[in-house]
């Protein structure tokens, strides 16, 4: 487990050395007064402690994705270790904690409203259909994979299965609408607590019984002979790098109480998201031969691999205060998903959202779609997810590059990981087959020509947008 461990105290470095440079690098104001306070509604704008926001940030982001993701991950071997500690420190928490700090400046704006001012206009209205988009797979795919760990931990049929579902979305209904401190704010510290332990849990069991987890190589196990580039990094994304956050972090910069806690909240939740994957990406290469896992994954999806995980590292009891603990992962993320979409939807749309049949009307048809989204394909779901969740942490990245380089910092702790990215979107839709499934040197020319594209107008406007002297962030206006 030497490559284990290493992993995972190069995580905490990360978040002590680099977490503090980037900290630095954005330039904290701990005067400035944060939009809790200047903007304080009751009800999406409620001041909450560092600790409180901090297992919020970490239940929001962290749903299936830094298990299931890792998990599927896990197939390609020790590599996918590589995956999740760098492109956690250098590319994931940096996007979490650059959106969440730029969102607080911004009045607790959300990712489409920053497109428009750091990007260009039009953006806003393709970055509004990429998030909602986002939304509302990620929305889907927590509701139903909850609802089915559920089912099978208590062996139920597919009736039971339904009146699961119906049970989750009647939760998501009551947690989009209400205050933020009524539901998310008093249960999600005791939802952190059982989701802590229970990663604590297997960790310790893997030490303690002997498994070895498979050291360091560049070796690809696929059992399917799966190309490393690009699919390992849209299988593991939001154990490393996850657009999905982009649009979970603006909930708290609107709960943030000062500046100072950024760092604990947006770069060190995503460095603990990174811990969970290390523990169960680990956990899969260590129980099961690469087709073994892959067959386990082809006949219940992940679900039933963090079953049997939990289940034979805890026993019957322990195993399932594990499976509670990973089911209450998307959950966490799922009703705020739903709430994010219906805050994204109002700041469009410009409806105050004060007046309970403001946020209803806006939230029904989201949860009617969700709904008939639930008898897709949990694979096909997943694939749209993974690009179109990648696509917008590209996106992200660039408004945080875009920010700094107006200020005149350094932009390339964003835009270098951002034009990795964009190169491997690029590359993505091109050749897998929920895209144009080119082959040859064709998918390299296009995604090698379109990110030079990206990249010179990216430049263009930001060389403008600096010599305009164009104001980052808004001046605070404290509200009655």
């Amino acid at each position: 487990m030497i490559t284990f461990f290493i992993a995972l105290g190069i995580l905490l470095l990360g978040y002590l050395v680099y977490g503090r440079y980037v900290e630095k690098t954005f330039g904290i104001k701990e005067e400035r007064t944060t939009p809790a306070y200047a903007s304080r509604d009751g009800i999406d704008y409620v001041p909450m402690g560092k600790k409180r926001n901090s297992m919020i940030q970490l239940l929001n982001i962290a749903g299936v994705g830094p298990i299931f993701g890792p998990i599927m991950g896990a197939l390609y071997g020790p590599v996918a270790f590589l995956w999740i500690v760098f492109g956690s420190i250098f590319a994931g928490a940096v996007h979490d904690y650059l959106t969440g700090m730029i969102s607080l400046r911004n009045n607790g704006a959300h990712l489409p409203q920053l497109a428009e001012k750091f990007l260009g206009r039009s953006l806003r209205h393709v970055v509004n259909g990429f998030a909602l988009l986002l939304l509302l797979l990620v929305g889907t795919v927590f509701v139903t994979s909850p609802s089915n760990m559920i089912n099978n931990l208590f062996d139920g049929d597919a009736s039971t299965l339904m009146f699961v579902i119906f049970g989750v979305f009647a939760y998501y209904i009551l947690a989009t609408l209400l205050p933020v401190d009524k539901i998310i704010g008093r249960i999600y510290p005791f939802f952190g607590a059982l989701l802590v332990v229970s990663a604590i849990g297997i960790a310790v069991s893997l030490f303690a019984q002997g498994y070895k987890i498979p050291e360091m190589t560049l070796t690809n196990m696929h059992p399917d002979g799966l190309p490393i580039w690009p699919l390992l990094f849209f299988t593991i994304s939001c154990g490393a790098l996850s657009g999905f956050h982009a649009t979970q972090s603006p909930i708290i910069s609107r709960t943030t109480m000062k500046e100072s806690n950024g760092r604990s909240i947006f770069y060190g939740m995503m460095i603990a998201e990174a811990v969970i994957a290390m523990v169960w990406a680990g956990a899969a290469m260590a129980i099961f031969e690469p087709g073994e896992l892959l067959g386990l994954i082809n006949s219940g999806t992940p679900a039933l691999v963090v079953q049997e995980v939990a289940t034979l590292m805890l026993g019957s009891i322990g195993g399932t205060l594990a499976i509670l603990g990973v089911i209450v992962l998307p959950i966490t993320s799922g009703d705020t998903a739903f709430r994010s979409a219906r805050m994204i939807i109002a700041d469009y749309l410009s409806i105050a959202q004060k007046k309970f049949s403001s946020r209803l009307w806006i939230a029904l048809p989201l949860f009617a779609i969700s709904y008939v989204l639930t008898n897709m394909d949990f694979q096909m779901l997943w694939q749209y997810f993974n690009w179109a969740n990648q696509t917008t942490a590209v996106i992200a990245l660039f408004v945080g590059a875009m920010y700094l380089y107006i200020k005149g910092r350094n932009h390339y702790i964003a835009l270098l990981p951002g034009t990795f990215m964009l190169y491997a979107v690029w590359f993505y839709i091109l050749t897998a087959p929920i895209g144009f499934e080119l082959d040859g040197v064709l998918p390299y020319v296009i995604s090698t020509l379109g990110t030079l594209t990206l990249l010179f107008l990216f430049h263009k406007r930001a060389r403008a947008m600096r010599a305009a002297q164009v104001e980052c962030d808004i001046p605070v206006k404290e509200v009655a």
